[in-house]
C-alpha cells in the first residue's frame, strides 16, 4: 500500500470514529442564521481529523465590491490590505473548524504584500495556509510558461520555509490552477525545480487529465464549484473514481465542495442553488466520502462567483454555520448527481467498506436520531443503576478579484 493511501485510510477511519462518538451531543441543529458567532476552539477541537482549507482570495480593495456583486460581507467593502479584517476571516474560520486558508496567488508587489499580511497574522493565530497559483489570465488564458516557472521558484525561495505553510509529507502545500491549459512538457519544465522542496499539486478535471500529467505533479485538487448534485447523476461517482485513482499512484488528493454558485455576471452562464444549505450539506458530503487527504471548501471569499461562506449581509452567518455542523456530525451518503465539462465516469467500484457507517449517518440525520437518543438514554441509565449498586457495595467513588 502507497504511503497516501495509508495516510487517507488512517485519516478516514479517524473521521467516522470521531463522528460517531460526537452524534449524541450533537443532535442539536447549529444556531440560525445571523446568530453570533462563537469562540474559535482549537482546530483540533473538531470532531473530524481530516484537514479542510477553505480557497481565499485576497485580490480585493474598496472599488473591487463596484463590480459583479449580489451580495457583499458583514465587515463591509473591505480591503484584503486591512489586518483587522484578516484577523477577523481567521478567527471565524477557526470557529467553524477550517484548519486553514488555500491562498490564492502570483508573484506581483500587491500579491506579495496581501501575502505576507496573512502569514504574519496566520502565524499569530496559529492557523495555516497553502497557496493555489493562478496559472491564468483575468481572460482566462495562460501565463508564460517562463512567468510560472519563475513564480514557483520565488514562493518556494522566500516563502515556502516559512512554518505557517501547511505540510504534507513533509513539504508545504502548493496548487496550480489552470494546469489544463498546459502541455506535459511545460508542467514538467515549471514543477521538474521545485518539487524537491514543495508539493505541486494540478487542478485537473477528470482522470485521464490527471493521469496525463501525474508523474510531473503531486496529485490533483479540482476546483469545481459549479456543479449542480441536483441534475449532475455521476457527481460523487466521479470524485470517488479520482481519488481512487490518485491514491494508486501514492499521491494527494484534495475534494471539493461548494455551497452553490452564480458566476452571471462575470460571464458564466450556470448557476446552482444553495437550496438554504443542502447544496453544500450534500457536496461534503460527496467529498468526503472520495477518501481525500484535504477537504477543499470553495470558497471563503469569492463574491463574484458567489460560492462564498464567508459572513455576508444577505446570509449572515449561515453557511459559516453550516460548516460548523458538518465538522462535528457525521454527514449523508451522498446522492448521487456528471459535471457537464467532462465525460461521465463509471460508477463500478463505488460500493465502499464504509457504506453501512454511511447509511448509519443518514438515518441520523433523516430521522433516526430520536430513536437512537431513547435507546441510548434507557441504556446510560441501567448502566447508572448498575453502576450506584457497585458504588454503594464497594464504596468507591467514580472542540484576485475577478
Amino acid at each position: 500500500m502507497t504511503p497516501g493511501r495509508q495516510q487517507s485510510l488512517v485519516r478516514r477511519a479517524g473521521t467516522m470514529a470521531a463522528a460517531l462518538a460526537t452524534a449524541v451531543i450533537m443532535a442539536t441543529p447549529g444556531p440560525a442564521a445571523g446568530a453570533p458567532t462563537p469562540p474559535a476552539p482549537s482546530p483540533t477541537g473538531a470532531a473530524s481529523p481530516l484537514p479542510m482549507f477553505a480557497f481565499y482570495y485576497a485580490w480585493f480593495d474598496p472599488s473591487s465590491w463596484d463590480r459583479a456583486k449580489i451580495d457583499y460581507p458583514q465587515l463591509g467593502r473591505y480591503s484584503s490590505d486591512d489586518p483587522q479584517v484578516v484577523r477577523q476571516h481567521i478567527a471565524w474560520a477557526r470557529s467553524a473548524g477550517i484548519d486553514g486558508f488555500i491562498v490564492s496567488w502570483k508573484d506581483t508587489p500587491v500579491n506579495d504584500r496581501r501575502l505576507r499580511l496573512l502569514m504574519a497574522v496566520a502565524g499569530q493565530m496559529d492557523f495555516k495556509l497553502a497557496l493555489i497559483y493562478q496559472g491564468l489570465d483575468f481572460d482566462r488564458n495562460p501565463l508564460p510558461v517562463s512567468q510560472v516557472a519563475a513564480d514557483f521558484a520565488t514562493f518556494t525561495a522566500q516563502y515556502a520555509g516559512d512554518p505557517t505553510f501547511f505540510r504534507m509529507g513533509g513539504k508545504p502545500l502548493t496548487i496550480w490552477s489552470g494546469t489544463w491549459a498546459y502541455t506535459h512538457a511545460q508542467v514538467q519544465q515549471v514543477t521538474a525545480a521545485v518539487r524537491d522542496k514543495v508539493l505541486v499539486l494540478n487542478t485537473e478535471k477528470s482522470i485521464e487529465g490527471y493521469a496525463r500529467i501525474s508523474d510531473v505533479t503531486d496529485g490533483d485538487a479540482y476546483y469545481w464549484s459549479s456543479v449542480n448534485p441536483d441534475t449532475n447523476t455521476g457527481y460523487a461517482a466521479k470524485l470517488e473514481a479520482m481519488g481512487q485513482a490518485i491514491h494508486r499512484d501514492g499521491k494527494y488528493w484534495i475534494a471539493p465542495f461548494a455551497p452553490g454558485f452564480d458566476a452571471r455576471l462575470v460571464g458564466g452562464s450556470s448557476t446552482v442553488d444553495r437550496a438554504d444549505g443542502r447544496t453544500l450539506r450534500t457536496e461534503y458530503a460527496a467529498a468526503l466520502h472520495s477518501s481525500p487527504d484535504v477537504l477543499g471548501l470553495i470558497s471563503w471569499n469569492e463574491f463574484s462567483e458567489n460560492s462564498y461562506v464567508e459572513p455576508s449581509q444577505r446570509f449572515g452567518t449561515q453557511y459559516l454555520d453550516i460548516v460548523r455542523e458538518l465538522r462535528m456530525t457525521p454527514v449523508p451518503q451522498p446522492t448521487s448527481g456528471a459535471d457537464s465539462s467532462s465525460d461521465p465516469v463509471s460508477t463500478v467500484g463505488t460500493a465502499r467498506a464504509n457504506a453501512t457507517g454511511a447509511r448509519y449517518g443518514q438515518a441520523l440525520l433523516l430521522g433516526g436520531f430520536p430513536v437512537l437518543l431513547v435507546v441510548l438514554v434507557t441504556l446510560l441509565g441501567r448502566r447508572r443503576r448498575r453502576h450506584d449498586k457497585r458504588v454503594h457495595i464497594r464504596q468507591i467513588p467514580h472542540v484576485e478579484e475577478r
